[in-house]
C-alpha cells in the first residue's frame, strides 16, 4: 500500500483540503528564475548534510546517498538535461524532490535541521558572494585599460570644464584618472560590502533556529564563511546586504554612466575628441553617414535601471515585520537582474575602453579656446604681491577686452596688457606670455593629485601598484 507521505504533491498538501490553482502555482513559482542558484544550493545542502552526519543527526549511509544523488543532479543541471516543475515552486523543491526520487528515504532526511528560510538566505549569499568577486575582478580589468590609456596621455593637453563650460587647461590623463579613482573606490565598497554578505544564515531554520545538536561554524568554515548570523529572527528575515551590494552597484552604473555622457559628447562632430571603434556603435536607418554610441547610451539608460532596482529593494524591505515573509521571493529578479546588467556593462566597457582613439590637436583646439589660462595669470599677478581678488579683477578686464576683439588673452602683447591693465602693469614681466600657454597651465599644477604630466605619470604608476596589491 502506498503511505500517504509519499504521494507526490506538495511539501504542506497534507494541510489543506483542496489543491493549489494553476493560476496561484504561476504567481507564487519563482523556479524559473531562482534556478539559477542551483549548484549553490547543492553546496550548501551538502555542507548541511556533512554536518548532520558528523553530528549524529543522519547516518553516514545517508550521507553517502545524499553526496551519490547530488553528483548525478548537478551533471544533469550542467549538461541541461534537469527538469524543472512548475508544480515544486522553487529550486529548492525541485532539487529536494530529485534526490528523493533517486536515492529514497535517504532524501528526506536532508532537510533535518533547516527550513528554506534559511536555506534560500544562505543560498544568496553564497552566490552573491561569488559574483562580488567577479565584478571586482571586472572592475580591475576596466581600471587598468583606463590606466593604460591614461599612461599613453600623460601629457595631451584638453579642456577641464565646470558647467560644461571651458574652464582650465588639463590632460587627458588625468580626466581619465578620475575615473579610475571612482571605479576604485567602486571595488573597495564591494570589497567592504563582502564581509556582511559572507555570514551563514543557515541553522536559523524557519525563524528560532532548530532543536537538533547542530554546528552551525562547521558548516560555515566548509562553505567559507566569516562567521555566522547572530540572531537567527534577522538570518532569515533581512535582506540588507542584497541592498547593499544593489547601492553598491547603482554606484558603478552611474560612474559608467558619467563617464558614457562624456564619451557621447567626444565622439561628437561638433566635439571630435575621441572615435569609438566601430564594433561599438550602430548606423541609421535612414542616415547613412551616422556613427552612433550605442553603448555609452545604452550604458546611461541601464544606470537608472539599477538605480531602480534599489529603489525596489527598499521599498520590498521597509515594510516587513519579522520574521520571513513571502515578499522576500521578489528580492531575487532584481538583484540578478543587477548582476548581469553590471557584469556586461564592464565587460565590454573595459574593451571598448582599450579601443579609444584620441584625437589631440582637437583636445588642443577646444582647450585654447575660452580664456583656459585666465586663472594662470592671476596666479601669477597674486605671487608679485598682488591680492587675489584684485588679481582676479584685473584678468576679468583683460577677458572682456579679449572678448570686445575676438581675440584670446595669449594673442595680447605685454605691451599690450600693460596698456590695458595700467594698475597692474609693474607686475607684469617678459615671463608672463609663458603663464599663458598650455603647457605652463598644466605643468604648473605639480603637486599630488594635480594635472602636471609628471604628477599624472606618478598616478598612473601608484595605480598601477594599487592594482597589483589588489590582485595580490
Amino acid at each position: 500500500m502506498t503511505s500517504q507521505f509519499s504521494k507526490k504533491a506538495e511539501a504542506w498538501s497534507a494541510r489543506f483540503s483542496e489543491p493549489m490553482s494553476d493560476l496561484v502555482k504561476r504567481y507564487t513559482s519563482s523556479v524559473f528564475f531562482d534556478k539559477r542558484l542551483a549548484l549553490v544550493d547543492i553546496a550548501g545542502s551538502l555542507a548541511h548534510a556533512q554536518m548532520l552526519a558528523a553530528q549524529g543527526i543522519i547516518a553516514h549511509e545517508d550521507l553517502a546517498a545524499i553526496e551519490s544523488g547530488m553528483a548525478q543532479i548537478r551533471g544533469e543541471i550542467e549538461r541541461g538535461e534537469f527538469v524543472w516543475q512548475l508544480d515544486l515552486e522553487d529550486v529548492h523543491l525541485n532539487i529536494e524532490a530529485r534526490l528523493t526520487a533517486l536515492i529514497g528515504m535517504s532524501g528526506k532526511r536532508l532537510h533535518t535541521g533547516r527550513s528554506r528560510n534559511d536555506q534560500v538566505a544562505t543560498d544568496i549569499r553564497l552566490w552573491l558572494r561569488g559574483e562580488i568577486d567577479r565584478i571586482v575582478d571586472l572592475l580591475a580589468g576596466l581600471r587598468s585599460a583606463l590606466i593604460d590609456l591614461a599612461a599613453q596621455h600623460a601629457g595631451t593637453i584638453m579642456p577641464g570644464f565646470t558647467h560644461l563650460q571651458v574652464a582650465q587647461p588639463v590632460t587627458f590623463g588625468h580626466h581619465l584618472l578620475a575615473y579610475v579613482e571612482m571605479f576604485s573606490r567602486d571595488a573597495e565598497r564591494l570589497r567592504d560590502c563582502r564581509k556582511r554578505v559572507n555570514r551563514l544564515p543557515l541553522g536559523a531554520a524557519a525563524l528560532a533556529g532548530t532543536s537538533y545538536p547542530i554546528d552551525r561554524h562547521a558548516v560555515a568554515r566548509t562553505l567559507g564563511f566569516d562567521g555566522i548570523c547572530a540572531n537567527s529572527l534577522d538570518a532569515v528575515s533581512d535582506r540588507d546586504f542584497a541592498i547593499e551590494f544593489t547601492a553598491a552597484a547603482a554606484l558603478i552604473m552611474t560612474h559608467v554612466s558619467r563617464f558614457s555622457e562624456e564619451l557621447v559628447l567626444w565622439i561628437s562632430p561638433r566635439i571630435g575628441f575621441i572615435d569609438l571603434a566601430d564594433r561599438f556603435c550602430t548606423g541609421s536607418s535612414i542616415m547613412p553617414q551616422k556613427k552612433n554610441p550605442d553603448v555609452p547610451e545604452l550604458a546611461r539608460g541601464k544606470a537608472g535601471r539599477v538605480a531602480g532596482h534599489l529603489m525596489g529593494l527598499l521599498m520590498l524591505m521597509k515594510g516587513q515585520p519579522l520574521a520571513y515573509n513571502k515578499d522576500n521571493q521578489e528580492d531575487k529578479e532584481p538583484l540578478f537582474d543587477t548582476v548581469d546588467t553590471v557584469v556586461d556593462t564592464l565587460r565590454i566597457f573595459a574593451e571598448m575602453s582599450a579601443g579609444i582613439t584620441v584625437k589631440a590637436d582637437a583636445m588642443r583646439h577646444a582647450a585654447a579656446q575660452g580664456f583656459s589660462t585666465a586663472t594662470d595669470l592671476a596666479d601669477y599677478l597674486v605671487k608679485r604681491g598682488l591680492a587675489f581678488r584684485d588679481a582676479h579683477e584685473a584678468v576679468a578686464h583683460a577677458v572682456r577686452i579679449c572678448v570686445d576683439r575676438g581675440c584670446d588673452l595669449g594673442d595680447l602683447s605685454l605691451d599690450a596688457l600693460r596698456a590695458e591693465l595700467p594698475a597692474v602693469a609693474p607686475l607684469l614681466g617678459d615671463d608672463v606670455a609663458d603663464y599663458l600657454t598650455l603647457e605652463g597651465s598644466v605643468a604648473s599644477r605639480n603637486h599630488p593629485g594635480g594635472t602636471a604630466p609628471d604628477q599624472v605619470r606618478a598616478a598612473v604608476d601608484a595605480a598601477r601598484a594599487a592594482l597589483a596589491a589588489e590582485a595580490g
